[in-house]
């Protein structure tokens, strides 16, 4: 699908034609969508990506030449902290190789050969994504592991989170209704509106066990045990929800989105992760105590009511919750304040070179110093060599002397 988005985008002549006299300052990209940084190099202008993707990504670690010292930065998916055991660092490395390998392989497979045909020599995926100016992570160090950045990567995640706006009639009712209990936010996102029957039923089941008021977006047929206290909407104001006073737990698939609105708004989390980078943001704050997270597959009603229970009455989860929130709030410059920035410095300035660091021109024995550690290497061998024959020389000197005057 990612090669027929390019071939529609790069091969039509007529869009690319349109987009140069539009004559744009910059491209914005998220990664995931491939091609668009071919569009910044055919069109000239600056390149900045945003994305989600930080610990142990190959985009950021080939591409964007982010260290990540395997020693003490934990691979996603692993469900380590930057507190490793020796076993700990040696899966972790080994994952770091099985993902560098695999990645490169893949790119080298597909992308690569397009990328060198629309340019016209020789070209790959990561090294065209490499020339970015600006990275914007969507992601923060209240939850990432502190690692070395490159100067032109800045973390703002949370970027669009806001305080709470107020909430529709019918719905502010509804959970003043709830009293003390309060209340309970359940989605699994924009692309996940509908589920199967026996899963819809097992979470139905156990949000109808719960004193709680539930609000559940779900489009799906209704659950033949949904309870009277759960309450179905087609959309629901999810930032509004999480800011509530009344609100208790949120019941998310981990997407980057609601679980920065959770975090922004101190809200403790159970957590039913789905694909993609879901499993790893759970179990990020999963690890900081803010949030239970459960299988997807093999869920069952006393599961989701226990976990919905911890989170609610333990206090830890939420203090921790609150804790995060403060760190997220708590910053010299907001998040989408940074980003735009950011992005209107590289508009203003037509890039950010200064920014980017010299080792993306670079191969990759000479990054890593191999070309100057092997002359080392050499220097050193050469110098022992000449040492030794010095040493036999002199000693095969001793020995004929001694025989001389042994003679006499």
């Amino acid at each position: 699908m990612g090669m027929q988005q390019c071939d529609a985008m790069l091969k039509n002549q007529e869009l690319m034609v349109t987009l140069r006299d539009a004559a744009f300052d910059v491209v914005l990209l998220d990664p995931m969508v491939v091609c668009g940084d071919l569009v910044a190099d055919m069109l000239g202008v600056p390149l900045v990506l945003s994305l989600r993707f930080s610990v142990g990504s190959t985009l950021e670690r080939h591409c964007g030449q982010a260290s990540m010292p395997a020693s003490f930065v934990p691979a996603s998916p692993l469900p380590y902290t930057d507190r490793m055991t020796f076993g700990e660092r040696l899966i972790n490395m080994l994952t770091y190789m099985g993902t560098s390998v695999l990645s490169q392989l893949y790119w080298r497979r597909t992308l690569d050969s397009l990328y060198t045909e629309i340019k016209g020599s020789a070209s790959s995926f990561c090294s065209s994504l490499g020339r970015a100016d600006v990275w914007l992570i969507r992601t923060f160090w209240d939850i990432e592991t502190p690692r070395p950045i490159p100067p032109n990567f800045f973390y703002v995640g949370g970027l669009h989170c806001r305080p709470a706006n107020q909430l529709p009639e019918d719905m502010e009712a509804f959970l003043q209704s709830s009293g003390d209990a309060g209340v309970v936010v359940v989605t699994f996102g924009s692309l996940v509106t509908s589920l199967t029957a026996d899963t819809a039923d097992v979470i139905a089941s156990a949000l109808g066990r719960i004193p709680q008021k539930v609000i559940w977006r779900y489009r799906g047929k209704t659950p033949g045990s949904l309870s009277p206290n759960t309450k179905l909407y087609d959309w629901i104001p999810q930032n509004d929800l999480l800011g509530h006073p009344l609100t208790r737990a949120f019941v998310t698939h981990g997407g980057t989105n609601g679980l920065y609105e959770a975090l922004f708004h101190g809200v403790p989390v159970v957590g039913i992760p789905l694909f993609g980078d879901q499993p790893d943001n759970l179990a990020r704050l999963s690890r900081r105590g803010a949030a239970v997270v459960l299988n997807f597959n093999h869920m069952t009603v006393d599961d989701l009511e226990n976990a919905l229970h911890a989170v609610i009455n333990e206090p830890s989860f939420r203090s921790n919750m609150q804790y995060l929130s403060s760190l997220q709030r708590e910053q010299p410059v907001a998040p989408l304040s940074t980003a735009t920035f950011w992005l209107e410095f590289v508009m203003r300035h037509g890039g950010a070179r200064h920014l980017r660091m010299a080792s993306h021109d670079l191969y990759w024995f000479q990054y890593y110093s191999l070309d100057t550690g092997a002359a080392l290497l050499l220097s050193m061998i050469a110098g022992l060599a000449l040492c030794w024959a010095g040493l036999h020389y002199f000693l095969r000197c001793c020995r004929g002397q001694a025989r001389r005057q042994k003679s006499d």
